[in-house]
């Protein structure tokens, strides 16, 4: 009596083999995309917790924001907020945009502290009060800011009267506060042009310092937190539609209703979004 053993051919094991590595194929870009979206919404979350902070900072402090000072004296590397928010943000996570969780010791230095190389890195600040280092993946608005009086410049911006002083102003919708950024802080200006590249960008500053918010952390989007307390994925070119100090245009060059085009940015820039 004879028996019949059947099995896969060479052939049919192939055949399968190649099955999977299409299937694979096809999903692979699907759940990469997923996962991207599953940390922008997380990201958007740390900057709802960050609302919320913010929120009870100027309640506490009379609607007014930070005075760029500490004990009355200027300080350097955002230390005014960092210490300023430290009791408000008990969670270090919340610093850190799940894109951009780590420094990896290179970019430059200055005051204390280094930006990140790439855009999936983040910023760190060497010490603070505790001797501990501080690194994040967000910055604040600089033009929020409440001078003391008789201010004429705050860390070489001016003129002081470009701050906002405090949250309770018309269109805070459309007023940054937080948002994600290759360095602590920022002072954007409407006549500031975008960065060539998708890396590090120059720090220079008081000049071109939009460079330092348009983070290419989310396809093409940044994370906001509004001075209303919502929170918002912007655009990358949307920047230079938000008002991030009293002087600042709205529809200037860099804007579709200023007269941009797609070829007037940057290549790596010109396929995203037109606002």
């Amino acid at each position: 009596m004879s028996r019949n053993k059947k099995g896969f051919t060479l052939i049919e094991l192939l055949v399968v083999i190649a099955i999977i590595a299409i299937l694979m194929a096809i999903l692979m870009p699907a759940l990469q995309r997923v996962k991207q979206q599953a940390k922008t919404t997380a990201c958007l979350a740390n900057l709802k917790q960050w609302a919320l902070m913010f929120a009870m900072y100027a309640e506490d402090n009379d609607s007014k924001f930070f005075s760029g000072q500490i004990d009355g004296q200027w300080t350097g590397s955002g230390r005014f907020w960092r210490e300023a928010m430290r009791p408000y943000s008990k969670d270090d996570k919340t610093w850190l945009c799940p894109q951009a969780t780590k420094n990896r010791g290179h970019g430059n230095t200055g005051g204390g502290g280094r930006m990140p190389l790439t855009s999936d890195e983040a910023w760190v600040i060497e010490t603070n009060v505790d001797g501990d280092p501080d690194v994040g993946s967000y910055g604040l608005n600089g033009w929020i800011l409440n001078p003391p009086p008789n201010t004429s410049a705050v860390y070489g911006r001016s003129p002081a009267e470009d701050h906002w002083r405090t949250a309770n102003v018309a269109g805070s919708n459309n007023i940054p506060v937080f948002t994600g950024s290759w360095w602590v802080d920022s002072w954007p200006r409407h006549e500031d042009n975008p960065p060539q590249k998708n890396v590090q960008p120059t720090d220079n500053p008081n000049s071109n310092e939009m460079d330092r918010v348009c983070v290419d952390r989310h396809g093409g989007f940044v994370n906001c937190l509004m001075m209303d307390w919502t929170v918002k994925k912007t655009g990358l070119k949307e920047l230079w539609t938000l008002r991030w100090s009293r002087s600042f245009i709205t529809n200037g060059r860099w804007t579709k209703a200023g007269g941009a085009q797609p070829d007037s940015w940057p290549e790596w820039m010109r396929h995203y979004r037109d606002y």
